[in-house]
């Protein structure tokens, strides 16, 4: 199955939702009317793209039409999806070797899981990987976290239930360099009742591995429950403040038909989605491609 088809088949439940309405409103309307325009953003917000971003995406429609000339709903549809995939558009995550990449988010939201999935592709394409088990505040963590390790066959640094997490990363450090690693993946803890603790920690993380691996390039991916739609946009806008993010990972977007999201979070933050996960096999995770979304998105 190509990457196409998995995305296509792993946002059935998004496609069939947001399609099946966009069908309709092709076929009930034969003019490009203000009533047109307004039953459109309704579908675009049903399908979790959010209020903002659906009335960006719906005026960039108007002025394109009124441009080109547009006058069919058949035409426009073709040219929202070029203006959708114009807003998901990002330059693709460079992977530096040698890399820490902090791995963030609440509880979950599958970033136990997606590390794992994560950790097995990077292998799969030839890089040399160490996880690092820095969650020590969750109960069962790190053991969590060696299951899927050992599913990707790549090693693990943890401590026990409580140990500082920059104690944990520098053990992380010293494995990377004695295995010369190309990336070493670092889950963190996941809560956010305690903005400041959490700020603090992921400075000392930050820290640590500017003075002891200054030679690694330091990155950090947000996983979001796609399931959570809005909320997880509010999530992205908290963490964003505690970390500077580079993407994010987008998971269980089989499991909505708000899969729009995606497009929420890199129009309203500017962080693009670089991996979104589709299932709960080992190889269900995608590097996420706009074009491919956005062509499943419409079936």
């Amino acid at each position: 199955m190509g990457l196409f088809d998995k995305i296509k088949a792993g946002m059935r439940r998004t496609r069939e939702a947001f399609s099946g309405r966009m069908d309709e409103l092709v076929e009930n309307y034969k003019e490009l009317d203000d009533e047109f325009y307004e039953d459109l953003t309704d579908i675009l917000i049903m399908a979790g793209v959010g209020m903002a971003t659906s009335e960006l995406a719906v005026n960039r429609l108007r002025e394109k039409c009124a441009q080109e000339k547009i006058g069919d709903p058949a035409k426009a549809r073709e040219a929202l999806k070029e203006i959708l995939t114009d807003i998901l558009r990002a330059e693709p995550m460079t992977l530096i070797s040698p890399m820490v990449l902090l791995v963030i988010g609440v509880n979950g939201v599958g970033k136990t899981t997606s590390i794992g999935k994560l950790a097995s592709r990077l292998k799969a394409m030839g890089r040399r990987v160490v996880i690092c088990a820095g969650d020590t505040f969750r109960a069962a963590a790190a053991e969590q976290l060696t299951v899927w390790a050992e599913r990707a066959d790549v090693p693990i640094v943890k401590q026990h239930e409580g140990a500082d997490p920059a104690a944990v990363v520098y053990d992380g450090i010293q494995a990377a360099k004695a295995r010369h690693a190309d990336v070493l993946i670092v889950d963190t803890a996941g809560r956010l009742h305690n903005k400041s603790h959490l700020m603090e920690e992921l400075r000392k993380i930050s820290r640590v591995v500017e003075r002891e691996y200054s030679e690694a390039a330091l990155s950090a991916l947000l996983v979001i429950d796609a399931t959570t739609g809005q909320n997880g946009l509010a999530q992205a806008k908290v963490f964003g403040e505690v970390a500077n993010l580079d993407g994010i990972i987008l998971t269980k977007l089989d499991g909505t038909a708000k899969g729009g999201i995606a497009i929420a979070i890199r129009n309203e933050l500017g962080l693009p989605v670089r991996y979104i996960g589709l299932g709960e096999k080992l190889d269900d995770m995608q590097p996420f491609d706009a074009r491919a979304f956005v062509d499943a998105l419409f079936g």
